[in-house]
């Protein structure tokens, strides 16, 4: 067992890690450790590198405002530089000297006693802190379907986040099973490279137009110069995506028109770029625009055009140890199964390990029997100087550094009230919880998810009870403010 109190605890070494542990750091607190079952930091940006990735928001507005990156080299940049990105933000706040890597958290409690939280790592080292934080994203549990004689294929199986580089795709015979975001950038990425190709789709996904474009060296380095002219690029990106996700699905009530007219503009994006109308139609989403997390691509609906390149809709019986079985007994013989099948976000991830809080509270637990639940998307009853960044309610706008920084504001407020009592535990209290909850719940009433036809979406953003908590409802500007302004009355502070 650890003898050292540490001032903090963070798991997961992602973009909200390590945001986490820059804002501990101006607070002042310097004697922290994060933890990463990886063997690098970047979280998603480490984990995933599959062919095709990139951000499908702009890149100038999923970074940190206070670290703005001038050498983008495209307005969506490719997944390597975020990749990049992470290593210099670790590099400049020199965070590195706090990771413990290849590090895996069997679980967190409470110890009531000492007010502390001790975290026991696989193989029974313990860690203790007066603050634990949880900063597993919500994307960090690959998802394998259950398919029958998924264990007896002969041939390659690669999960799209468990690349496996080594091995080439040219001139394969390959199946992807699964048409999300990944699978809208990776399959027209294999359909260069293979011989022949079908994508199993369940649910057609919202795909509009992509305006993407690069930056030069010049613009690059007028950036690096002039940091005023990457700002007003930022400000434009911000604005438009906070405002698209505002009308068209929380304010869906007032501006189900905006939410109609993003679908008919998805219809033209087929229209235009596929040929045979029965594609167009098996490719053509059941479900209003933001039941689903849509995404941005001017090559996967081409990639079905070319004739080695082939759609199954029927579902997937079995499969054998030399193909995929369709529902309609069409066979598909091929020599590598590839799954773009996302992640499990509520089983095995809200939360990422087992936390057991005061009076042997198990988070998991409690979440599943009382509501998915945080307050201001960070804290929760019943866990005293507990953080969970991946939490309900948490994620704000598209871009997931909207959610990391206004959770650093939180951070701000919350600890500098800690630090002027002289104070050693904070815990939000069960009142503020229910109001924050019973606000949520309130202006999810408005959205696309309560009031739109989702039934059809098959969307992650909705829990097994039909629940859709991920989100916060509101627009970033109102996120913000209320992060500098929640009554510090809505936490015991002792």
């Amino acid at each position: 067992m650890s003898a050292e109190l540490l001032d903090a605890v963070i798991v997961g070494a992602g973009f909200g890690g390590m945001g986490a542990a820059i804002q501990l750091n101006r607070l002042g607190y310097d004697n922290l450790v994060i933890v990463d079952r990886e063997d690098d930091l970047g979280g998603t940006w480490h984990v995933n590198h599959y062919p095709g990735l990139t951000v499908d928001v702009p890149s100038t507005t999923y970074s940190y405002w206070f670290e703005p990156n001038p050498f983008w080299s495209r307005l969506y940049a490719p997944g390597r530089e975020l990749k990049r990105y992470a290593e210099h933000v670790a590099d400049k706040y020199n965070l590195r000297r706090y990771l413990r890597l290849n590090t895996v958290v069997d679980g967190a409690r409470w110890d009531e006693d000492a007010n502390q939280w001790v975290v026991t790592l696989a193989g029974g080292e313990t860690l203790r802190a007066r603050f634990l934080i949880a900063a597993t994203g919500y994307l960090c549990q690959p998802k394998m379907p259950d398919i029958p004689g998924i264990d007896t294929f002969a041939g390659k199986v690669i999960h799209a986040a468990r690349w496996d580089d080594s091995y080439s795709m040219r001139g394969r015979r390959a199946a992807v099973v699964g048409t999300g975001s990944t699978g809208v950038q990776l399959i027209p990425e294999l359909a260069k490279q293979t011989a022949d190709l079908t994508v199993y789709q369940r649910t057609p996904i919202w795909v509009l137009p992509k305006l993407d474009f690069g930056f030069a060296p010049a613009v690059q380095r007028t950036f690096a110069r002039r940091p005023i002219t990457q700002q007003a690029i930022r400000r434009t990106t911000d604005n438009f995506t906070d405002l698209l996700v505002l009308i068209a699905m929380w304010k869906y009530r007032y501006f189900k028109p905006i939410n109609k007219f993003a679908g008919l503009v998805g219809g033209l994006h087929r229209f235009v770029s596929l040929r045979d109308k029965n594609l167009r139609r098996a490719l053509t989403p059941h479900y209003d625009y933001g039941c689903k997390r849509p995404t941005l691509s001017n090559s996967y609906y081409r990639a079905f055009n070319k004739p080695h390149v082939h759609l199954e809709t029927a579902g997937i019986e079995r499969i054998d140890p030399d193909g995929v079985v369709s529902r309609d007994g069409t066979k598909r013989v091929v020599d590598t199964l590839v799954f773009a099948t996302g992640f499990d976000v509520w089983n095995s991830n809200l939360p990422a390990i087992e936390v057991i809080g005061r009076d042997g509270r198990n988070l998991g637990k409690w979440w599943r029997e009382n509501k998915f639940q945080a307050y201001e998307g960070l804290t929760v009853p019943g866990f005293p100087n507990f953080l969970s960044l991946s939490s309900p309610y948490a994620w704000v706008g598209m871009s997931w550094f909207d959610t990391v920084e206004c959770q650093m504001r939180h951070m701000n407020r919350l600890f500098g009230e800690l630090q002027s009592r002289g104070a050693s535990t904070f815990e939000v209290t069960d009142e503020a919880n229910d109001r924050f909850l019973q606000r949520m719940n309130e202006l999810l009433s408005d959205s696309v998810f309560m009031l739109g036809n989702c039934a059809t979406s098959n969307s992650y953003w909705f829990s097994g009870s039909g629940e859709a908590p991920l989100f916060r409802p509101t627009s970033i500007r109102s996120a913000v403010r209320e992060q500098d302004r929640f009554p510090l009355t809505d936490y015991a502070i002792a």
